[in-house]
């Protein structure tokens, strides 16, 4: 493990870095939409999480309806926030391994699952790639974020490093260990594993709590041997569902979502592909 109290840099990489997956079987998650709302936080209902194994749901059995919503066509940018106060606790890899998963992850057969679903046009998502990365050791507002706390980090970020919202743009907001992360009632390690959702008329985000070693939420194995590849899974489960519903508008909101599948994103380098 190490203690954050420095800028993470990102380096590049000397070799194209390839990942395997492996799909985590279904029932252990779902959509939402309890209505709950706390102040400056968005709607439950605009909320997707992924929950953890404990939490039982009942699978779907029906073909997803269309209704003329908006997906990330063509290539989605990522941004990745590392929100790790100074003296708090991720594993000696985490970020590496993120950032190594969204470069890696575009362009792949995991990814082309995405293709199925086109928008109006007949457009789809077809790629994506890794638009910036920052670190902010600045402290926590609270023991307990609220939505509206990683709300306000994403604008920070984007304020910070010039960033804006789009469509197809993506903030994923990552907080350190033992770090609980709550919008209303629902709160990360119990009744949800990380989810996404957005702000404003497109502000696109994804709350990604650390899960390495959580019950219901890890990984049952680990390629890197580090908690990374359990944070991993919910954020490509939460990519997935963003590129084909980045508003919202499906289902039982109203588009489509293809990422209601838990993966798991093996990020060693194996030489292998996404194929899903």
């Amino acid at each position: 493990m190490k203690k954050k109290g420095t800028l993470f840099l990102l380096f590049p990489l000397c070799a194209i870095l390839l990942a395997a997956v492996t799909l985590i079987p279904l029932g252990t998650h779902a959509m939402t939409a309890n209505g709950l709302t706390i102040r400056n936080s968005a709607p439950a209902s605009r909320i997707h999480y992924i929950r953890p194994t404990s939490y039982v749901v009942s699978n779907a059995s029906e073909n997803l309806s269309y209704n003329g919503g908006p997906v990330m066509v063509g290539t989605a940018q990522v941004y990745a926030i590392f929100w790790e106060p100074t003296g708090s606790t991720v594993s000696s890899n985490y970020n590496n391994l993120i950032l190594r998963y969204f470069r890696d992850v575009g362009g792949t057969g995991l990814y082309a699952n995405n293709s199925q679903y086109t928008d109006t046009t007949g457009t789809a998502p077809s790629n994506a790639t890794l638009a910036g990365s920052w670190v902010d050791t600045s402290s926590y507002p609270s023991s307990t974020l609220q939505d509206s706390d990683v709300q306000n980090e994403v604008t920070n970020a984007q304020k910070t490093n010039g960033w804006t919202s789009a469509n197809t743009h993506v903030f994923f907001v990552f907080t350190a260990q033992n770090e609980t992360i709550c919008s209303g009632s629902e709160c990360s390690f119990t009744t949800f594993c990380g989810y996404h959702s957005f702000f404003g008329t497109n502000t696109i985000y994804a709350a990604m709590p650390y899960v390495g070693g959580v019950q219901g939420c890890d990984t049952p194995t680990s390629p890197n041997n580090d908690d990374a590849d359990s944070t991993i899974n919910v954020a490509s489960h939460e990519q997935m569902e963003a590129a084909t519903d980045p508003l919202h508008m499906l289902c039982i909101h109203l588009c489509y979502t293809d990422g209601e599948r838990r993966v798991y994103a093996k990020t060693h380098s194996s030489g292998g592909a996404y194929d899903a």
